[in-house]
């Protein structure tokens, strides 16, 4: 890595577009400081995939934790919406926060979508492309090519090309770097460690930045399909966008410093700080969910026939915390005055929470649940 050359930069008339070196090459780990990270990495990582082969019904947990990621990856991008709107129904957001809410929903359905099809399809170009179709259809970026690769000049920062922070490479290139991408992932003769492998590709996918719009939520999305394609999580549990949300400018800055001064180890190490952190996050968060499960559990057990109700209506709230009157019934398939007599049992544990404030469209929120995500 001491001689890494991240690329040069290309005379495009009045402005320079910036030209990446392809990363399908033999690479040597040197640094003992970042072998010593990516050991550290390794081990919080397996922790992590370790719970989710030992909690029961892990998947009732997996939409809240992706829903998360959504929620702050589309942050990074100026996207407003909130937790608590990402979990309303689209006819009980704001008709001026819908286009916000809708970028958080289509995040969701492309990283779901994402991971079915990687029972089929490899990590690959196409895998991209079909994630990036689902992410930008209907919403603002609905007439940037969605699902293609551009055909023109993008650029980052600045009103116009001509004050641009950066200029990615000309559009023509993009098919043979994406094309270097996918060689170096699957070139299994030369070792690279998979996290270095993922780093260093977000790295390259977002100096590239093949789309006109979407780039970044699609550059962060692929750690974590590539950490589920490699068999390094079962289970879609770790996800950095919160990381780098709260280490915004630190983010960019490493990005760019590569860039600019080819120091790829800077940001390998921010990477992996990165990996330890959310993993050890996830970690927390799957110890105090077990812990409020056993209190859920012990509480509900108490309702004698109107037990088995409860445990649908928790089950849900495990997937979606925010809940009404008319789905309580239509959940647990009761009428609306048993709804009504289970809803007051679950406040009076502390289990939901009135969080409108009205008399009528009255929302509830499993509240202690919801904070774990906060």
């Amino acid at each position: 890595m001491k001689n890494f050359q991240s690329g040069h930069y290309v005379q495009q008339g009045h402005y320079k577009s910036f030209q990446p070196t392809p990363i399908n090459r033999a690479w040597q780990l040197d640094n003992m400081e970042l072998i010593h990270l990516l050991g550290q990495a390794d081990r919080e990582l397996g922790r992590l995939d370790m719970y989710s082969d030992y909690i029961p019904n892990i998947d009732l947990f997996i939409k809240m934790h992706v829903l998360k990621e959504a929620t702050q990856s589309s942050r990074i991008e100026g996207t407003q919406t909130n937790m608590e709107e990402a979990l309303l129904e689209k006819e009980d957001v704001a008709l001026d926060k819908r286009d916000d809410w809708e970028e958080v929903q289509n995040y969701v359905a492309a990283m779901n979508e994402a991971i079915a099809n990687l029972q089929a399809l490899p990590f690959s170009a196409r895998l991209i492309r079909e994630t990036h179709k689902t992410l930008m259809q209907g919403v603002r970026g609905t007439h940037k090519q969605p699902g293609d690769f551009r055909h023109s000049q993008n650029w980052i920062g600045g009103a116009t090309i001509n004050d641009a922070v950066f200029v990615p490479p000309v559009h023509t290139s993009i098919a043979e770097l994406i094309g270097d991408i996918e060689q170096f992932l699957h070139n299994d003769t030369l070792y690279f460690p998979e996290l270095l492998k993922i780093a260093l590709v977000h790295y390259q996918f977002e100096t590239i930045h093949p789309f006109l719009d979407g780039n970044g939520r699609v550059g962060r999305l692929l750690i974590t399909l590539y950490l589920i394609s490699k068999g390094m999580l079962k289970q879609p549990v770790l996800y950095m966008s919160d990381f780098f949300e709260r280490n915004r400018s630190h983010y960019y800055d490493n990005l760019m410093r590569v860039r600019e001064k080819n120091d790829l180890l800077q940001w390998f190490k921010f990477f992996l700080v990165g990996i330890i952190e959310t993993a050890k996050s996830g970690i927390a968060t799957f110890d105090n969910i077990l812990k409020l499960q056993k209190q859920v559990e012990a509480q509900i057990q108490t309702l004698g026939s109107r037990t088995a109700n409860a445990q649908k209506i928790v089950n849900y709230l495990y997937q979606r915390p925010m809940i009404d009157a008319a789905k309580v019934g239509e959940v647990a398939g009761i009428s609306p005055a048993s709804a009504y007599k289970l809803i007051a049992d679950l406040e009076q544990f502390g289990i939901l929470k009135e969080i409108t404030g009205g008399k009528r469209g009255k929302m509830y929120l499993f509240d202690d649940y919801f904070q774990l995500f906060k």
